[in-house]
């Protein structure tokens, strides 16, 4: 057995990858399902889609690769983190779509838990914000609205999870109900403190206990599949959610190292070690990984749109027919105009947390077109990531201007990179392997199972690619992002 399957279950699509031993990619498979939006600012996924994309995307990678369930050690489980499902415990069955980390519908909930003076006790414990963002309020949303899940929750009828928590289910055929602490962390039910479900704030959202899957560590004992799935039973011994996946496979595991992954979304994450360092500036503290039950830190911002925007000029705008198009676009912009895109197409995440905000679009001209708009779109992560820089800095100086490792579909674009690397004035390191998330989670896999080496060494054998230096003037940068600053002022000013 010398081989791991890693399954990546994002937002818009499912991917599994085949690694040999040596954790290099053997082969790949990627299907995308749908996206439903019910009401403004909702958000869905069909569970079955879910399940049924992952289910096709390991059997058709193992296929590819050339080898037998027989040849896999271990399975590894990365998952788009905070999407929320509800399920009987009898039959699997759903009892709602769904309802996907960007979702907003819970606003006025979360805004009036704050009002009441709940978030203080909130952040302490669990290292985050009263924000729809997270699952919580999602889960009491189900509760609030499935007509009796309430009660049958009471019965220990139902039960709740994360996606990795669902395909756990399903892939062992119901008999484990289990999430990682990094999955747990990003609930707003879970003490990452003292490492526990908080009974406190259950009760303050009105959640049944008896619904809560058990946490373990990232690399550990989740069960194995069912024999029908390969055609014989494999262990799954690896779980992160996506953004600590990312973390593990850049190997970023010693305190300062930062990475940023750029998927639909953006997330950075700043390892602090054993450290739990509370922000001041609206970022989120969580957990990096849990190994052998010691926990690592880290403070994180969330950023919601960043490939999405490229989404947004393809299937929104029509502008292009393929993302790889916007870095042409970009590179023939007219350098005489300066477009500022506030991308806030589901509010602004980190570091203002305005879920009712939406995107805003300065300096249009009748000469602006879509090299313009392309540019701004790329130009826009740049931005929205130099606020999460500033504010990790602020809130943890020991990070100093250090380097950025970055991953993730956009990583792949050499003018966004080089931009990110000029607007923040410090290095952007991509790596030779910059599907990191799935990577992550197949090394947590082999770790538990025994054929991959300890983190440090691990981390020695983490390769660079491409660094991209900076190269634009101070002046300029400063002037730049002073202007993305007042139009970021401006679109909260207008709701």
């Amino acid at each position: 057995m010398t081989h791991i399957l890693a399954i990546d279950q994002g937002t818009t699509s499912s991917r599994a990858i085949v690694f040999d031993a040596g954790l290099r990619p053997v082969a790949s498979a990627q299907h995308e399902f749908a996206q439903h939006y019910p009401s403004s600012g909702w958000v869905e996924h069909d569970p079955s889609d879910l399940w049924v994309s992952v289910a096709g995307v390991a059997r058709a990678a193992v296929e590819k690769a050339g080898i037998h369930a027989r040849d896999i050690a271990a399975i590894g489980i990365t998952n788009q983190r905070e999407t929320t499902l509800l399920w009987d415990r009898q039959t699997g069955r759903p009892l709602h779509r769904a309802i996907v980390w960007q979702d907003r519908r819970t606003a006025d909930l979360c805004a009036r838990l704050s009002a009441e003076g709940h978030e203080p006790m909130i952040a302490a414990r669990t290292g985050l914000l009263l924000d729809p963002y997270f699952s919580g309020s999602k889960l009491k949303w189900l509760l609030d609205h499935v007509e009796g899940a309430r009660a049958r929750a009471r019965r220990g009828e139902l039960a709740f999870g994360t996606v990795d928590s669902w395909l756990i289910w399903n892939l062992t055929g119901g008999k484990v109900h289990a999430t990682d602490a990094t999955n747990a962390a990003r609930t707003l039910l879970y003490n990452i403190a003292e490492n526990r479900w908080d009974a406190e704030i259950c009760a303050l959202f009105d959640i049944p206990m008896q619904l809560l899957p058990e946490v373990r560590d990232c690399a550990a004992d989740y069960g194995t599949t069912r024999a029908d799935l390969f055609g014989r039973e494999i262990p799954i011994l690896g779980v992160a959610g996506d953004q600590q996946a990312a973390t593990v496979g850049q190997a970023c595991f010693a305190p300062g190292m930062m990475k940023s992954t750029y998927g639909t979304g953006c997330f950075a994450l700043l390892n602090t070690g054993a450290d739990m360092v509370a922000s001041t500036n609206r970022l989120l503290t969580t957990i990096a990984y849990r190994l052998g039950g010691r926990t690592t830190y880290a403070l994180e911002g969330s950023i919601f749109i960043a490939g999405a925007v490229v989404q947004w000029l393809r299937d929104g705008l029509g502008l292009i027919g393929r993302a790889s198009e916007t870095q042409a676009l970009a590179e023939a912009a007219d350098p005489g105009q300066d477009l500022v895109l506030v991308p806030a197409f589901t509010g602004l995440g980190a570091p203002y947390w305005r879920p009712d905000c939406r995107g805003a679009i300065f300096g249009l001209t009748r000469a602006s077109g879509p090299a313009e708009l392309a540019r701004a779109a790329l130009e826009s992560v740049g931005f929205q990531t130099r606020d999460l820089w500033e504010a990790m800095r602020a809130d943890w100086p020991a990070a100093a201007r250090g380097v950025l490792r970055v991953d993730g579909g956009m990583a792949a674009s050499g003018w966004t990179m080089q931009f990110l690397a000029d607007i923040l004035g410090a290095p952007v390191d991509r790596p030779a392997v910059t599907e990191t998330t799935a990577l992550g989670a197949g090394y947590l896999a082999g770790l538990q199972a025994g054929l991959c080496p300890p983190p440090e060494d691990f981390a020695r054998a983490w390769s660079l690619e491409r660094r991209f230096e900076p190269a634009m003037p101070d002046a300029d940068r400063e002037a730049r992002y002073a202007r993305w600053k007042t139009a970021v002022a401006a679109t909260m000013g207008v709701v």
